[in-house]
């Protein structure tokens, strides 16, 4: 399995980064358009807010679902018992963010959701003519005045050599939305599964960005466009001692888009949050 690394700035760059995703769920992008020095800003100073107090001050919406998600809350990936070792921030255009770090976080979620646009109307344009006319309606009409694309601030704690038996920085997951947008971490760690079972490093040079297929577009494609599981690994030896922070954009559909003949988004969402122990 060979997730393919594309040059945004090439001349075939949607085909061969749509190939990428139909094969393996995954693409990785260079000299894309997301500013690095902007993704590293954010990086330094979040996690000084992950490392600082104030973050009790932003405790997450059952409701909503914003605001600040501690390690003893964290998500449990579906078909797992234990929870992730991680802390989050959920970021929406209308919710709660800290002010200091508001302009950078709302700057960022400009750029990376044109992209993410512009990403969903290649994966739209490379769809054969025989899986496309199942879509609803035009995959980029999909996101159009939608209030629930997210982004997340993620930080995994360093280890302390305590952590329950078995249990992963992010254990093997798909994700929920149409597709994810990921500048390359501080750290590595993140691997996906190959179709023979085996788990493979996704290319994470800084200043890459790696984008993945979300269940709700492989339900909408009929699995034309696959969700590939993937996991964020444990480090070993210096690299334990670290954190590591990571900015996904999670690209979601208007809730009252049908994906399929079985769920509109927001069913969709609802039965994966409930799955995820982070909603009754």
């Amino acid at each position: 399995m060979q997730v393919r690394v594309v040059d945004y700035r090439a001349a075939d760059a949607a085909e061969q980064f749509t190939r990428s995703l139909h094969e393996t769920g995954f693409g990785v992008l260079v000299n894309h358009p997301l500013p690095q020095s902007l993704v590293e800003k954010i990086y330094g100073d979040w996690l000084g807010f992950f490392n600082g107090g104030e973050k009790q001050d932003f405790a997450f919406s059952k409701e909503t679902q914003d605001g600040y998600f501690s390690t003893e809350i964290s998500e449990t990936a579906k078909g797992h018992t234990q929870k992730d070792i991680k802390e989050y921030f959920h970021i929406y255009p209308w919710g709660r963010v800290p002010a200091s770090l508001k302009d950078d976080a709302m700057e960022y979620y400009r750029v990376a959701n044109d992209l993410a646009a512009e990403l969903l109307s290649w994966v739209e344009r490379h769809t054969p003519a025989d899986i496309a006319k199942n879509y609803r309606e035009p995959l980029s009409n999909m996101i159009n005045d939608s209030r629930l694309t997210l982004l997340r601030v993620l930080r995994y704690p360093p280890l302390t050599g305590n952590e329950p038996a078995g249990s992963l920085r992010a254990a093997a997951h798909g994700d929920i939305n149409l597709l994810t947008i990921l500048p390359a971490a501080n750290e590595p760690g993140l691997q996906v599964q190959g179709k023979d079972g085996e788990w493979v490093d996704v290319p994470g040079d800084f200043g890459m960005l790696i984008i993945n297929i979300g269940d709700m577009l492989q339900e909408a494609s009929q699995g034309y466009y696959p969700s590939t599981q993937h996991r964020v690994v444990n480090p070993t030896g210096e690299g334990a001692k670290k954190s590591r922070v990571s900015l996904p954009l999670f690209l979601h559909p208007r809730e009252e888009v049908v994906l399929s003949d079985r769920y509109t988004a927001h069913e969709y969402l609802e039965e994966r949050l409930r799955e995820l122990g982070v909603k009754t």
